[in-house]
């Protein structure tokens, strides 16, 4: 295989991660709302979406690329394995009103193939997160689960790669709308990185400001990001149906001080759509 081929392997899955990621806030909470009326009678139920994403091309960017979207759930008796591109997380909690267990996550690299001076700055290669995710959902009454709130935490540590960084996020999902076939979703969510974690991905090296012209900066640990959303959702018949997803994040903190997130954008987007099927 050419390097170039490697290459956009890499960056195709780099930009997977970005999509399905951003997406994962509130679509666990959307899927099961309108789940077919025989699923928890199954022993393994299926939801899968794909489509595809417009994202930033990394962290502080103000360019913008396509890229695929996907995310799946996997129940099966009391488990349930919620794949987020990269990232996976297996729910051992069952059928309570807590979540728990643990999460695995992918981080892409960042290398010279994108705009602007940080395709100057030395390569970030990949990097493997382990940790684990505590939840718990208030039940609003509503059918179908309207008004249903829910609170999570996830705390990752890069255990292997560039990345040997602890961060920790806090999430809030609320359920917004269940009518008929459609449905929709509002979450926020705010992200803690410590001084190892941000540094990676905002610092700058002092080669890396010879090289690029940024100014050289180290990032401290503290917050890093905040970030809201919105899942939108139509049922099409029992298996098929869509999903949309909007969602923003603002850089603050150490990230917003960083040359990167200076030189790139404070505030980007994401806009994704796919297809869905359920079994």
């Amino acid at each position: 295989m050419s390097c170039s081929a490697q290459g956009d392997r890499v960056a195709s899955l780099r930009n997977f991660m970005l999509a399905a990621i951003a997406a994962s806030a509130s679509t666990t909470q959307a899927l099961a709302a309108d789940a077919p009326a025989d699923a928890n009678e199954r022993v393994v139920s299926v939801f899968v979406a794909l489509g595809g994403a417009i994202v930033p091309e990394y962290a502080g960017s103000k360019h913008y690329k396509a890229a695929p979207f996907g995310v799946a759930n996997i129940d099966w008796r009391d488990l349930q394995l919620q794949i987020r591109g990269p990232e996976a997380r297996l729910d051992l909690s069952g059928d309570n009103p807590w979540s728990f267990g643990p999460v695995v996550k992918y981080r892409g690299d960042r290398d010279d193939d994108v705009k602007g001076p940080v395709q100057h700055l030395p390569k970030l290669d990949g990097s493997l997160d382990v940790g684990g995710f505590v939840g718990y959902a208030f039940k609003g009454g509503g059918e179908h689960g309207q008004g249903d709130l829910g609170l999570k935490l996830t705390a990752l540590q890069g255990v292997a790669g560039e990345n040997d960084g602890l961060s920790v996020k806090g999430e809030v999902s609320y359920a917004a709308l269940r009518w008929g076939p459609l449905y929709a979703d509002l979450d926020a969510g705010v992200t803690y990185g410590n001084r190892k974690f941000n540094d990676t991905y905002f610092g700058v090296t002092e080669s890396g400001a010879a090289r690029s012209g940024l100014r050289r900066y180290r990032a401290g640990s503290g917050l890093s990001d905040v970030g809201a959303g919105l899942t939108l959702g139509y049922q099409i018949d029992e298996q098929w149906g869509v999903l949309a997803r909007a969602s923003v994040t603002h850089y603050v903190g150490e990230a917003a001080d960083s040359p990167i997130v200076k030189d790139g954008a404070r505030t980007s987007g994401l806009l994704g759509l796919g297809v869905t099927y359920r079994y």
